[in-house]
Formats: C-alpha cells, structure tokens, sequence
C-alpha cells in the first residue's frame, strides 16, 4: 500500500474521505433533537434520502440493507419524535432509557470524557462553552469523525500523507463510537423504539464496524489500551 493519498473519487466525484465526513455529520445531526428543519427533513424525506446517497457511494451492501420508510417515519403527530427522543434518551428520574453519552456505556464516564478531550484538544479542538452536551455525546464524537475524515480528504486533494489521520479515525472508532455505540443500540431495541431511531442506530453501528474493519486492514488493529498521549500528527 502506498501511504501518500491517490485522487481517489466516488461516483459523485468527491474523494471517498469527503463523503465519509458529509456521512459523519449527516448522522450527527440525526441524533440531534427534532425540531424544526431536521424534523422537516425528516418527514420529507430529504433525511433518508441524504444517508442513502452518501451511503451508496461507499457501501453498496450495507445500502441495500437500509428501513427507508423507518428513516422517514417522525409519528402521526407533529411533536411525537420529540417525545420519542425525551423518553429515550433524555434523563428521567433515574436517567435516561438509553444514554448518548459512552461513558455511560463504556465507563468510567469521568475517564472516558478525558480521553476523549485528550483527542479533540490534540487537534486543536475545544467544546465550545455553550455547548450543552458532553464530550462523550454520540453527537459530538460524530462531529469529531467528520473533521477527521474532511482533514484526510483536504491532504488527499494535496496528494499528501493520510496515513495519520486515517489511524487517529481507526483509534478513535475502536476505542469510543465503535466499542459503546452497538451497546447503546441493544439497549435502544429492548425499550421498542420508534422505527426512526431503531433504524438509524442501526445503521450508525453497522456503518461505524464496517470503517472499523476498512481502517485496520489498512494500519493493525487498534489497541484499545487506556490511551495518555496520542501520536504526532500534522495539522
């Protein structure tokens, strides 16, 4: 395998590294709350129209295999994926149904949140003061992903090295979305959920496995060792 990026393209014509980053944010936002355009989008169609584009292009397969009408499925009344979110995964009295957050998954919370931050800040990143969610939130670790992989493709566009950024993805993968999220999915399917969000956990888990398999064919297995510095990378 060479390590310096070929101008790979998808039928699209972006890289397959830009359509991993649309896909990433694509289902970040998906696990936001549905008000407003996102609940639009889901009721149009324009959602499950979106994931299946982004995910022909990269996984034909696993395609095949996606619950349309469930992605477009918000509930015959206006606020019902609302309702459906809170019960699910809004705390309770004695907390969520289903956390977002893999600490609670794959704990301890505390050390899992700091070896995530140990990620992000090694990229230069920061969660933003007014942010409500936690560093370990399904949707931020997601937003990680799409920055990750839109950095891979900025050096692929450069015939650049992406070898590091495609190992920070693999560890990253293997050590928080990819070890809890299949967690938080069996979790999700015991409390009967609407078919929207059976369907995008769904796919979200089998999406994540299937980048995990693709990245350490690429570079070795992960090591899903405690992690205290993260390798030199280029940014």
């Amino acid at each position: 395998m060479t390590r310096t990026a070929r101008a790979a393209q998808t039928t699209s014509g972006r890289s397959p590294a830009a359509t991993r980053s649309l896909l990433y944010g694509c289902f970040a936002e998906s696990f936001s709350y549905p008000l407003g355009e996102l609940l639009e989008h889901i009721r149009a169609a324009v959602l499950a129209d979106r994931l299946c584009d982004l995910l022909g292009e990269l996984d034909q397969p696993l395609l095949e295999t996606v619950d349309v009408p469930a992605l477009c499925d918000a509930g015959k009344e206006e606020d019902s994926l609302a309702v459906e979110y809170t019960r699910l995964f809004d705390a309770g009295l004695s907390g969520p149904v289903c956390a977002l957050a893999g600490g609670v998954h794959h704990g301890p919370q505390m050390q899992t949140m700091e070896e995530v931050l140990r990620f992000y800040n090694h990229f230069g990143l920061t969660i933003a003061p007014q942010m409500r969610e936690l560093p370990d939130h399904i949707t931020a670790e997601l937003e990680f992903l799409h920055f990750l992989t839109y950095g891979e493709s900025e050096l692929a566009c450069r015939g650049e090295d992406v070898a590091a950024y495609q190992r920070a993805q693999r560890d990253f993968i293997a050590r928080h979305p990819g070890r809890w999220v299949p967690r938080m999915r069996e979790k999700l399917q015991r409390a009967t959920p609407m078919p929207f969000y059976r369907e995008l956990a769904r796919l979200l888990e089998r999406f994540l496995l299937t980048e995990l398999e693709r990245l350490q064919v690429l570079h070795g297995r992960a090591s899903l060792k405690p992690i205290g510095v993260i390798a030199s990378v280029d940014v």
